[in-house]
């Protein structure tokens, strides 16, 4: 199992390509279920779960064709011979239930694994099946299995309990080939969705609401082809600011954007950074010691839950205490207990913790729990005196396009064993 080491203590200075957005491009992947017509997609990440997700959508009858340049997919879901999503291919990713919608709205059946992914709390995807309900179809849950069914999916209001992406995602797609009009109200805000949103319309969806708490979808009798773009990955850019900030460092980032990610960046300058933004780019600043910055998550567009392991990591090396109130999963605290192993003064209370930031970090083994907690730990790593090693980076593969070689451009000493 590969492993990564770092050498700490190394200022990052440079520049790096911002890859395109994990999680707009797996929903928009599952999208393409929808229509009998190709759909081309540009900027996909080359990642672990887009990799498992395409050969889903292959075992479906989904014809793929990848290209090496411009991170281009395309698409064919002409014939559809397996609504069937097995637990092997769904068990290390969550977001492999978004095929259930597009499945029962283009099929009229589906039968799909319940999801795997991170373990870092609770994901139930009750507010799927009840907005699938809502929408006329039959549904069972037998043997780790959803089963759904309908002749056709009919247009409905549907009020989700909790704020939830997937849940926005999946009956965003089912709602676009069902009979008459269908309201998503607390729907997600998240710019992925409005992503997933802008895709849909390209392929002859008619939806208006995207970016707000009630989306409109009218449905169609079917969609066509399209082209799109992924958009830029706002956690990778996040990450990558983190990184340099606590390094001291001084980076450029293309290819992102500023305007998915206001919260953050003001996190940023709170903590002593200057931060720059253009229409296609974002500079950044350290000073020599940053200053703690408390913070809450909540769904966009207040603090992303998939940055709060990062902050704390900055948080860990920052001038003053910090409180980090985490309000989304109820698990998401585990690389606490890592970073205490590199000599970080953290203390948990229920969904609560208080960061005393100390003067330096050290270099030890440690062990990554879930995607985001991986990226803590590799920025922790990079301040840290002497030798860091990363175990269990298979999280990092599924949300970070060529990290390793990222980070070494902009001067870090890393690298990856086996």
């Amino acid at each position: 199992m590969d492993r990564l080491l770092i050498e700490g203590g190394v200022r990052l200075a440079g520049e790096a390509r911002i890859s395109g957005a994990k999680n707009a491009a797996l929903p928009i992947l599952c999208a393409a279920l929808l229509s009998a017509e190709p759909l081309t997609l540009f900027n996909v990440p080359r990642l672990k779960d887009v990799t498992t997700l395409v050969r889903l959508l292959e075992q479906m009858g989904v014809e793929a064709t990848l290209e090496d340049e411009g991170g281009t997919i395309r698409l064919d879901a002409r014939t559809l011979v397996n609504p069937t999503a097995p637990y092997e291919l769904v068990k290390t990713m969550r977001a492999a239930i978004l095929v259930l919608g597009p499945l029962v709205a283009r099929c009229g059946e589906a039968r799909v694994s319940l999801p795997g992914g991170c373990a870092i709390g609770a994901r139930p995807v009750d507010q799927h099946i009840k907005g699938l309900q809502a929408m006329g179809a039959e549904v069972d849950v037998e043997h780790g299995y959803v089963y759904a069914r309908v002749p056709r999916l009919k247009g409905a209001r549907i009020f989700t309990d909790m704020v939830t992406v997937t849940g926005t995602e999946n009956l965003l797609m089912a709602a676009c080939l069902a009979e008459g009009e269908t309201v998503i109200e607390n729907a997600a805000r998240e710019p992925e969705v409005v992503d997933l949103a802008n895709c849909l319309i390209a392929m002859g969806a008619n939806i208006s609401g995207a970016g707000s708490d009630e989306i409109r979808i009218r449905g169609v009798d079917r969609l066509h082809g399209a082209t799109h773009r992924i958009m830029p990955d706002r956690i990778e850019t996040g990450t990558y600011l983190c990184a340099a900030a606590v390094t001291g460092g001084e980076l450029r980032l293309t290819g992102t954007s500023s305007k998915y990610l206001e919260a953050v960046i003001d996190k940023l300058i709170e903590a002593g950074c200057t931060v720059i933004s253009a229409p296609d780019e974002i500079r950044l600043t350290a000073p020599a010691r940053l200053k703690a910055v408390n913070l809450r998550t909540d769904p966009f567009p207040a603090f992303p839950t998939d940055m709060q392991a990062q902050f704390m990591a900055l948080d860990c090396v920052a001038s003053g205490a910090a409180m980090i109130r985490e309000t989304i999963f109820e698990n998401r605290f585990m690389h606490a207990v890592e970073l205490q192993r590199l000599g970080a003064d953290i203390r948990i209370d229920g969904n609560t913790a208080v960061v005393q930031g100390v003067e330096r970090l050290q270099g030890a083994t440690v062990m990554a729990t879930d995607l985001r907690a991986s990226a803590s730990l590799v920025i922790a790593a990079l301040v840290a005196e002497g030798e860091t090693t990363i175990e269990r980076i298979y999280h990092l593969d599924r949300g970070y396009e060529r990290l390793e070689e990222k980070l070494a451009a902009l001067g870090a000493r890393v690298k990856r064993v086996a």
